[in-house]
């Protein structure tokens, strides 16, 4: 790359790298929610329930929670490159385990062992493709790389639905095996060396910044505001065919309108948190509850029920950047670590969300009653969403940093 300043005409070309970094976040993005379009064939070929096999979410999404901070620590020190190699093998043995797991235990067990790769090989991936590219691209580097998770829940998780209907579950995980075998090979050939720079001093520094109690807040903000996505969208293979009665093959379809919806919702949250952050912030919340609640009024009927499942898209990703804005104004100095943290935040809901799904359809009000719940959640995150602004006396201050795109959910 040359060091002479180019004009905007005459930049160059995105590198090659990125899109090696996109691949990876793409596979890891499809094999996080895959299983929600394959829960049925799963508890059926397994002989668990539904609300078990909803489980698997929880697991994959609690390996994310503690797995980041963790993984995170531990190679702050290794090349990132390897790091991010290692990551990918993780990730890909992890799905060939789940495409071969003979029982429920070693499914779960398996699901676990991937999801360990998840939030180091964004934070990681994010630092590498910022050094990618000169100084006033590395916001849209960033961009770029989780436009692979993007990807996965447009394109991924309705392609695995499909071929878990006509090839088995198996045939999905065996999919997104060979899709790690690829970024693997695309990041050893593409992504070029580099080093971690982190120091034990500026670490403490970090854990007491995201120790403060406006930080802490934020962090359940996220946990509960985004864990009614998942009490609902988790069983949306079930309450699409047994509730709204769709046959399983308009599963796959129906899904895809959900990712159009994220894109659209993920472009609004982002455009309103950079114009007024506290009312963004409790805007999209409200929004979010509110479609929840009405999704339990739509689901005995097709056409609503396929237009709420485009508007739960909507709503639920719109308050990804205000949600994640929130935590990285509060935690000033220590935004890195305080980002990884509320992707495990993110992730947290999502095991809440699943398991509390499940706790309704076996010992509440089924299927049926799932939305109404979630909506309730969500409630209970914008009600801390509501405190922390008035503990901060109801200020809205313009940030410094670009709200991060949906893809850090």
């Amino acid at each position: 790359m040359t060091s002479v300043p180019l004009t905007p005409a005459a930049r160059p070309r995105t590198p090659l790298a990125l899109y090696a970094l996109t691949a990876g976040a793409f596979g890891i993005g499809t094999t996080e929610f895959v299983i929600m379009g394959l829960l049925q064939q799963v508890a059926d070929d397994l002989h668990v329930s539904i609300a078990r096999a909803g489980l698997l979410i929880s697991g994959y999404a609690l390996g994310v929670f503690f797995g980041a901070p963790l993984l995170t620590l531990a190679s702050g020190r290794m090349p990132r490159k390897a790091v991010l190699l290692v990551l990918m093998a993780i990730f890909t043995l992890g799905n060939l385990a789940c495409a071969l797991a003979p029982n429920y235990a070693l499914l779960m067990a398996a699901r676990i062992v991937t999801s360990l790769a998840h939030g180091t090989f964004f934070g990681v991936g994010a630092v590498v493709a910022t050094g990618l590219v000169p100084a006033d691209r590395r916001a849209s580097a960033i961009s770029t790389m989780f436009t692979g998770l993007t990807v996965a829940t447009l394109l991924g998780v309705p392609a695995g639905a499909w071929i878990g209907l006509h090839f088995g579950w198996r045939a999905s995980f065996g999919a997104v095996t060979a899709v790690g075998v690829v970024a693997t090979a695309v990041v050893a050939l593409l992504v070029p060396r580099s080093r971690g720079d982190e120091t034990p001093a500026e670490l403490r520094r970090e854990l007491a910044v995201v120790t403060r109690p406006s930080v802490l807040l934020g962090l359940l903000m996220t946990v509960f505001g985004f864990a009614g996505v998942f009490t609902v969208y988790t069983y949306i293979q079930p309450i699409l065919t047994e509730v709204a009665g769709f046959a399983k093959s308009a599963v796959s379809p129906i899904l895809l309108v959900f990712g159009v919806g994220m894109i659209v919702g993920n472009v609004a949250g982002g455009r309103l948190a950079d114009r007024r952050l506290t009312q963004a912030l409790l805007a999209t919340l409200l929004a979010l509850a509110v479609v929840l609640a009405l999704t339990g009024l739509a689901m005995h009927s097709r056409p609503a029920m396929v237009l709420f499942v485009g508007l739960l898209g909507v709503a639920a990703f719109a308050t990804v950047s205000p949600l994640q804005l929130w935590v990285l104004h509060k935690a000033e100095g220590a935004q890195s670590l305080a980002s990884s943290l509320n992707i495990g935040a993110f992730n947290l809901g999502n095991a809440l969300g699943a398991w509390l799904g499940g706790v309704v359809i076996e010992h509440g009000p089924g299927l049926g009653g799932v939305a109404w719940v979630a909506a309730l959640v969500t409630l209970v995150g914008l009600l801390m969403a509501w405190w922390g602004i008035r503990m901060e006396g109801g200020r809205t201050e313009r940030l410094a940093v670009k709200p991060c795109t949906a893809g850090e959910a």
